[in-house]
């Protein structure tokens, strides 16, 4: 049985950059249930004071923070260290390293990293580009977008298009059904935008059942049945050779894994099948 967990999680800004990087942490924990507790644009120290309150009820709890306030950083510490409460303040510390290192005196603005420049615009743009552009909605994306996705069900095109989204790139991604007709528009892109998703047949299968099972359904339906999984993954596998696209098999990697190699491949002109 696993463990549980309460993990809260205090940020001056939107709070991103805590939750992340905890989460990354708590990923190395297999045997922890974990529930987050995420408290965002925290910079009135009295709530953070009825913040740290409700942590103090809870048992054994860890608080991880984003906090550039030195006075508030000080009351989280001093706080956690009067109560037992286990923390670890994730931005001040690297702060410190640049500070005695460069000399400079940071100018400890909250939420800085997410200033309204244009990068950041962009960023909010690419993702509604996705969000408009999911699953092959509008062909018409195709044409303007800067990366295509195609894969069959279950191959992660959606939450890798908007992981890539946050990088400011526009994606549109396309669900490959064997019976379905490609949109033409899919045939005017260069093929060097397109990018062919694949994976394992037992990975599939696998994700497809508990995918149905999720949704209170019999996983043992056409969705999942072995030779019809058989017959999408081929006819997407001539596809991407037809195209003559970039392939990549995401069976076993992490978004952040398939968004590199895509990076990564793209800006070589290198295209071959990653398997």
């Amino acid at each position: 049985m696993k463990k549980k967990q309460s993990i809260y999680i205090i940020s001056d800004s939107a709070g991103d950059t805590a939750f992340s990087t905890t989460k990354a942490a708590i990923s190395q924990f297999s045997d922890l249930d974990v529930t987050y507790h995420r408290q965002s644009f925290m910079t009135d120290a009295s709530k953070i004071k009825s913040v740290l309150e409700t942590i103090r009820e809870d048992t054994d709890p860890i608080l991880f923070f984003t906090i550039v306030s030195p006075d508030n950083t000080k009351l989280i510490i001093d706080f956690c260290k009067e109560n037992n409460i286990a923390y670890h303040d994730i931005l001040n510390p690297m702060i410190s390293v640049i500070e005695q290192t460069t000399q400079i005196t940071p100018n400890y603005e909250a939420g800085a990293v997410h200033q309204l420049d244009t990068g950041y615009f962009d960023m909010i743009s690419a993702v509604e580009f996705a969000l408009v552009n999911d699953d092959g909605k509008r062909p018409t994306g195709f044409l303007e977008a800067d990366i295509v996705l195609l894969g069959v069900s279950r191959t992660s095109k959606t939450p890798l298009a908007l992981f890539l989204a946050n990088n400011n790139i526009k994606v549109a991604n396309l669900p490959l059904v064997p019976k379905a007709e490609v949109p033409e528009e899919l045939w005017q892109v260069d093929p060097k935008k397109i990018v062919g998703l694949t994976t394992d047949l037992n990975v599939l299968r696998k994700i497809r059942r508990q995918r149905m099972i999720a949704y209170g359904l019999n996983p043992d339906t056409t969705y999942s049945d072995e030779q019809e999984l058989i017959d999408e993954l081929e006819f997407s596998k001539k596809l991407y050779e037809k195209i003559g696209c970039l392939v990549i098999n995401t069976a076993d990697r992490s978004i952040e894994e398939t968004a590199s190699i895509i990076t990564e491949k793209l800006d070589l002109g290198h295209y071959k099948t990653i398997v």
